[in-house]
């Protein structure tokens, strides 16, 4: 008898784990599906923008032109989506994608279209707050909170090789190779110390170059969705749908 009650309980443990096991697994089903339709949403949304505007300026021409590349990382990150976190990053490339639609709208003077939600890093990085020219190493550097022909290249602020990069307008892309390489070189740490030092608004500067040898292998907090190519698309409506 004894013998008989001990397979009944055993028969039940397994089915109980059993059970558990497929609702654990259904569970995560859903979590994924949602996941993936709601970065398929945003990916939508921004391939909406990027095939329905042009830009009219070179600051606008060149965040659309960013905005589009991340519209054809974002597409190739979401065939490659198979865990919850993959399907979170094709939602943060599009939704950054979006930021650049929206940098480009307010350099073409339109209305920029509704807030969007902050992408990984953003709050923490901050905003360039004021116009600084600054020269290293003969070079000479620019940033400001508005497009113009001296800043042309808009970035969205974030997390990149572990250094904060403030959202605003550049006179060039200097952040790229660190996006690419996940590291930054000496240069660039001695010009975000010149760049950002003591501006209101921006994310901890507070490094020399004796800081850099500790962060030149640093993997790169922001997914590289490939800055170095190009996608170009636009709303000759002059509608938006963010």
């Amino acid at each position: 008898m004894g013998t008989i009650v001990w397979v009944v309980v055993l028969v039940l443990v397994i089915a109980g784990v059993f059970y558990l096991v497929n609702q654990s697994n259904a569970r995560k089903a859903r979590e994924l599906d949602d996941a993936k339709a709601e970065a398929r949403r945003w990916v939508e949304r921004l391939g909406g923008q990027v095939m329905s505007l042009t830009g009219s300026n070179t600051a606008s021409t060149q965040a659309m032109a960013d905005a589009s590349e991340r519209f054809t990382a974002a597409g190739s990150q979401m065939e490659q989506a198979r865990t919850i976190p993959q399907a979170r990053l094709v939602t943060q490339t599009a939704m950054e994608g979006l930021h650049y639609v929206r940098a480009a709208r307010e350099a073409m003077g339109m209305d920029p279209g509704p807030a969007l939600p902050e992408i990984a890093g953003q709050k923490q990085a901050g905003a360039v707050s004021e116009d600084r020219q600054v020269s290293v190493e003969g070079h000479q550097y620019a940033a400001s909170p508005h497009s113009g022909s001296g800043t042309p290249y808009y970035y969205p602020g974030g997390m990149v090789a572990g250094r904060p990069v403030p959202r605003g307008w550049y006179s060039e892309p200097w952040w790229k190779p660190a996006l690419v390489a996940g590291a930054w070189g000496v240069g660039t740490f001695l010009l975000m110390d010149a760049m950002f030092s003591g501006m209101h608004g921006v994310g901890d500067y507070g490094m020399g170059a004796g800081d850099a040898g500790g962060d030149m292998g640093g993997a790169s907090d922001v997914a590289d969705t490939g800055d170095a190519g190009g996608f170009d698309f636009g709303d000759m409506g002059g509608g938006f749908d963010f």
